[in-house]
């Protein structure tokens, strides 16, 4: 792997790493925040995400929500647990992307394809280039 390729790689994890890891946190960081009203304007599937949003688990909900975000984040940052951490991001950003989702628009700006799906796509290809190895901790640590 080139010298380019591999600042390419680090860059994209680097950058998808701060992001999740500023959602998260700034979500933990906020006293009031909670994802009951993204879950209860579910266009599709909706029964599934106003159960995620049901009073006795909305708790749970927003708890894993923050949480997974600020961990995706730091081990993306930090380079460690990288392909776990891309499966886990393809997974709530797949849990993102539904909601919104009215076939075949994705929102209001979006035809098919919106921020969803390219953080998916760019998890992918952290996958698939091994990015743990590229300029990591665990890498330091070995």
């Amino acid at each position: 792997m080139s010298r380019f390729q591999k600042l390419s790689i680090l860059s994209l994890r680097l950058g998808l790493g701060f992001l999740f890891f500023y959602a998260g946190i700034s979500k933990i960081l906020e006293p009031g925040w909670t994802s009951a009203g993204y879950l209860k304007a579910a266009k599709t599937l909706s029964p599934l995400y106003h159960f995620f949003a049901s009073p006795g688990i909305i708790n749970i909900t927003n708890f894993l929500n923050e949480w997974g975000l600020t961990l995706i984040g730091l081990s993306l940052l930090l380079g460690v647990f990288v392909r776990f951490a891309s499966i886990f991001g393809i997974l709530i950003m797949f849990l993102y992307y539904i909601p919104i989702l009215k076939f075949p628009y994705a929102g209001s700006n979006s035809f098919i394809i919106d921020q969803h799906i390219i953080y998916i796509l760019i998890f992918f290809l952290l996958i698939a280039f091994d990015a743990e190895k590229v300029w990591s901790i665990k890498k330091l640590i070995r």
